[in-house]
């Protein structure tokens, strides 16, 4: 007797998201029907009854008596269980196969899903690095058509600043003619002026002599002979009358000749400078300055070795005043003031500022050395003196310079290098007139 077993698959293989059903099924064509169904896969398996085995197995048995051949029935149906069981176990087997089939499957349908998902992404980042690109490649054209604008337009500022600086440079040659024309002439006309200006005083003093010969004072108006270590000393000694005295060097029988105040503000002022027309050029040398140079009845500069002489032996003032064009004065009063040596390149010492050309000192504190267009002792890098004329303590050029350029009425604005005191009248502004004048503070 056989033992017939079929086995039918039915499959076509799609992605599924699972296990989708089992079913048994009982069909009466003689045998036992097993179906399983999985997404589109189908298993089928064909047992043949136990009935028709039985009969079978009877019909065997009877044509084996006939046969005269016994048969074991028993024996029979055992191997029959034992061949359900071995089928049982291969349907249990078979069916853990398909749950891992299921999870590969659903592991592939992910797989293929994330493919998916990836490839669009990197689609979507290919088409933003696409317009990247291309926005990149705009921006680049941009900036260099702006580059190749900038640099046109640069060297038009160059060729226009290398025109400039011709025109500049040609003005600058008209400027300097015309300044030494300019120079000239204010020398040729200071003459005339100082020509007229000692005239004038000579006739006036003959006319006061006559009309008052035994006047001491009067005398005294043109020159007083006798020597005095400073005007304060002339004027309690009983001389009151301003004008030009012999004053003795501390310490040598050397004789300065300089111009007495004895009248402003008490009297005894010995002046140490003077500016009123331009008659004398204060662009002189460290020993011009040193020495003293120009006329005591006119300009001068009585000579920094002499002031700091006096200044050094006991406490001065110092007392400066100025005019300017439009009939206005001021003036600065220190009440402690001295020069330095030689040495210490005759720098100046100030305190105490009162007065009405400005409540800060013009004069740059603290103190500053004295320069002149052959000794450069400013704290600037260029040379103070010869850029703006004169000897003076200008510390980075400063904000005044009493010895400048002397400019005539209607030329003396916007003159960096004229006679200035910026606390009053502003930094081009150049003054008509100047004094400084010293005298003992416990005069």
């Amino acid at each position: 007797m056989w033992l017939a077993v079929y086995f039918i698959l039915s499959c076509n293989l799609v992605l599924a998201s699972g296990y989708s059903s089992f079913r048994k099924s009982m069909e009466t064509i003689g045998k036992k029907q097993y179906q399983v169904q999985h997404g589109s896969c189908s298993y089928t398996f064909l047992l043949p009854e136990m009935d028709n085995c039985r009969s079978s197995s009877s019909s065997y048995v009877s044509n084996a008596v006939q046969r005269d051949a016994p048969l074991d029935y028993d024996d029979s149906v055992q191997r029959l269980q034992l061949l359900e069981n071995i089928m049982e176990n291969n349907t249990q087997w078979l069916m853990k196969v398909l749950n891992q089939t299921t999870r590969l499957e659903l592991q592939l349908l992910e797989h293929s899903l994330s493919t998916n998902k990836l490839e669009r992404q990197i689609s979507d980042q290919t088409n933003e690095i696409t317009k990247l690109q291309e926005k990149n490649s705009f921006l680049e054209k941009k900036v260099l058509d702006m580059e190749d604008k900038h640099t046109l337009q640069l060297q038009s500022i160059k060729d226009e600043k290398d025109q400039l600086q011709v025109l500049v440079s040609r003005q600058n040659s008209i400027i300097e003619e015309l300044e030494k024309q300019l120079v000239t002439a204010t020398v040729n006309n200071s003459v005339m002026q100082k020509q007229q200006h000692d005239l004038m005083e000579t006739v006036h003093n003959l006319l006061t002599m006559i009309a008052t010969p035994n006047s001491k004072n009067n005398f005294l108006a043109k020159e007083e002979q006798i020597r005095f270590k400073d005007c304060a000393e002339a004027f309690k000694s009983g001389l009151t009358t301003s004008g030009i005295y012999t004053l003795t060097v501390p310490n040598s029988a050397e004789e300065k000749k300089t111009y007495c105040d004895m009248e402003s503000s008490g009297g005894g002022w010995t002046v140490i400078q003077r500016r009123k027309d331009g008659s004398v050029d204060f662009h002189r040398t460290w020993k011009e300055y040193k020495m003293g140079f120009g006329d005591p009845a006119g300009e001068y500069w009585l000579g920094n070795e002499l002031v700091s002489q006096l200044t050094n032996q006991k406490r001065y003032v110092l007392k400066i005043h100025l005019k300017d064009w439009e009939g206005n004065e001021a003036y600065s009063l220190y009440e402690h003031f001295y020069l330095a040596s030689e040495e210490l390149k005759y720098r100046i010492q100030l305190k105490g500022l009162t007065g009405t050309a400005g409540k800060i000192s013009s004069i740059s504190q603290p103190g500053n050395d004295f320069s002149t267009k052959d000794a450069d002792n400013d704290k600037c890098i260029c040379k103070c003196s010869q850029m703006l004329t004169g000897g003076w303590w200008f510390d980075a050029c400063g904000p005044s310079n009493l010895n400048g350029m002397y400019y005539p009425l209607r030329q003396n604005t916007n003159k960096f290098n004229g006679i200035k005191w910026y606390y009053w009248k502003g930094s081009g502004y150049s003054l008509k007139a100047t004094t400084m004048m010293i005298r003992p503070a416990d005069f």
